[in-house]
């Protein structure tokens, strides 16, 4: 008799809405990073071949469209987090070990993991959230705050030059240009490489796009976590089946295409910045 093969256990992570929220953010700011670098390089050769293919005009449109959808998609998602939150009573996606609000124990993780990585002690132990996965969240509301409401007033000049003095109106040019090519870099390299290109994940994590980690993955990547739903009989409530081949083969066509224009982008925004320095 042939013993039974044993089958993974997945447990979801994220739900559809989150995973249909993430999918967008993708697409938009990869439409507003192609279309924003075109705009900030629009003396480059690469710059103007892509204004010439489709017109300055639709360059420019794009990326009004796309500033207006994720401005849609963050006033959403807050939307979600102040419902649930507040009127739900889900208080610990506001705070504890299950939020994404930094706390005093990500500083801990921070000094542990420097250590890990210098070979001077064990790794930590992460719960839900670690605090690189932090700061790429509330970076996302730093990019709103500072790129968004700079973008806003060059859109919207005549009226925001009622109130700003037009020093003020050069400052928001300089701040949105600037604080977009940060972005661009800042998420194509290290938001990539933590995502991605690790080496246990490389050459994809799936799971934003799957919506589900193997309970080996639970167990090894957020221990804390993991114990906590052990504890108190969590894991039945998430548990589900691998994810199907469609979808995985779904995932590895999105993140090759936006590993690969973002790698695009990095270099001709690389290669413009230092030759215009």
């Amino acid at each position: 008799m042939n013993a039974e093969k044993p089958t993974t256990v997945y447990y979801f992570r994220f739900s559809l809405g989150q995973r249909y929220l993430h999918g967008v953010l993708i697409v938009i700011f990869l439409g507003l990073a192609a279309t924003g670098m075109t705009l900030r390089f629009s003396d480059t050769p690469w710059a103007q071949a892509v204004s010439d293919a489709i017109g300055f005009r639709a360059v420019l449109f794009f990326h009004k469209f796309c500033a207006v959808v994720l401005t849609g998609g963050f006033l959403l998602h807050l939307c979600d987090v102040f419902y649930r939150g507040l009127l739900r009573g889900q208080t610990n996606i506001l705070y504890g070990p299950d939020s994404l609000v930094p706390r005093p124990q990500d500083l801990i993780d921070l000094y542990e993991h420097v250590r890990w990585f210098l070979w001077l002690g064990p790794r930590p132990r992460f719960s839900r959230f670690t605090y690189w996965e932090k700061f790429d969240y509330w970076a996302v509301f730093w990019g709103m705050a500072i790129i968004g409401i700079s973008g806003y007033m060059i859109w919207f000049a005549p009226f925001f030059a009622r109130f700003v003095p037009g020093y003020g109106m050069n400052v928001a040019l300089l701040v949105h240009g600037e604080e977009g090519l940060l972005a661009v870099w800042f998420i194509f390299i290290i938001h990539f490489f933590n995502t991605h290109l690790r080496p246990e994940k490389f050459p994809l994590d799936a799971v934003i796009i799957t919506g589900r980690l193997s309970g080996d993955e639970l167990r090894h990547e957020r221990p804390i976590e993991y114990e906590s739903l052990v504890e108190h009989d969590g894991l039945k409530s998430i548990e589900t089946g691998a994810p199907p081949r469609w979808l995985m083969n779904f995932a590895g066509i999105i993140a090759v295409l936006a590993i690969g224009v973002g790698f695009i982008l990095v270099f001709v925004t690389l290669t413009a910045f230092f030759a215009g320095a």
